[in-house]
């Protein structure tokens, strides 16, 4: 009897001990399955850019035909949508305060004497363009970089000196009078074609908020006007 009792009393201990390992071993071997991460940029989507910006001319302002300042500052905003991930169309405009030179000049043929002045004024210089932009967002991340073209039309600069030709009375009596050029004032704005290209980089704080700075080229009508642009702003994205 007490054979029988101690050989049930082992069998139990051997199949307590294994039945708990088995249930260790399949815990061990349970697999849970990671969270997926955060998609920062959707494949659809309606953007909403507001921007300042920093605008200088690719050659200096006596040269320059548009702008005719070295530099100016102002502001902008964009639309566009993303039909596709990596491909949005949209809208932008901007303005900025150009402080333009105005050169002087007084020409006298006669003693060649040549004399030159200059002024200032500030005026309001803005485009409306559209665009094309491609960005690739990487995956799980906050970062985009793109790049983007356009074109549209600009206005607010091109102003032209306007020269008067004159001839003075005479000197003396029977003697010949002289002639003379000065400027006595500048043309109205000019309104012209614009082609822009650029490149730039998104950071998302939110899915729905991110800050944009990039850098354009801007090309108008022949080489002496190009400028440069630099904007930084906030994003929304719906």
């Amino acid at each position: 009897m007490k054979r029988l009792v101690l050989c049930l009393l082992g069998f139990g201990v051997i199949a307590s001990v294994a039945f708990a390992g088995e249930t260790y071993s399949g815990k061990e071997m349970k697999q849970v399955a990671p969270p997926p991460c955060p998609e920062w940029y959707a494949d659809q989507e309606f953007n909403v850019s507001l921007w300042g910006t920093y605008v200088f001319t690719g050659t200096n302002w006596p040269e320059d035909r548009y702008i005719e300042a070295d530099h100016a500052w102002g502001g902008g905003l964009d639309f566009k949508y993303f039909f596709h991930r990596y491909f949005g169309v949209g809208i932008e405009g901007w303005a900025v305060d150009a402080r333009q030179a105005r050169e002087n000049d007084f020409v006298d043929f006669s003693d060649g004497i040549f004399q030159r002045s200059f002024s200032h004024q500030n005026n309001a210089i803005g485009a409306v363009l559209g665009t094309l932009t491609l960005r690739y967002p990487f995956h799980c991340s906050r970062f985009s970089p793109y790049i983007f073209g356009g074109g549209g039309g600009i206005f607010g600069g091109g102003q032209r000196p306007v020269n008067q030709f004159q001839r003075e009375g005479f000197i003396n009596q029977g003697g010949e009078g002289f002639d003379q050029i000065v400027t006595v004032g500048h043309t109205s704005s000019q309104s012209e074609g614009i082609g822009q290209v650029g490149g730039g980089l998104e950071i998302r704080l939110t899915p729905h908020i991110g800050w944009v700075s990039d850098f354009s080229w801007n090309f108008i009508n022949g080489p002496q006007n190009n400028f440069g642009m630099v904007r930084t702003g906030v994003n929304f994205a719906f």
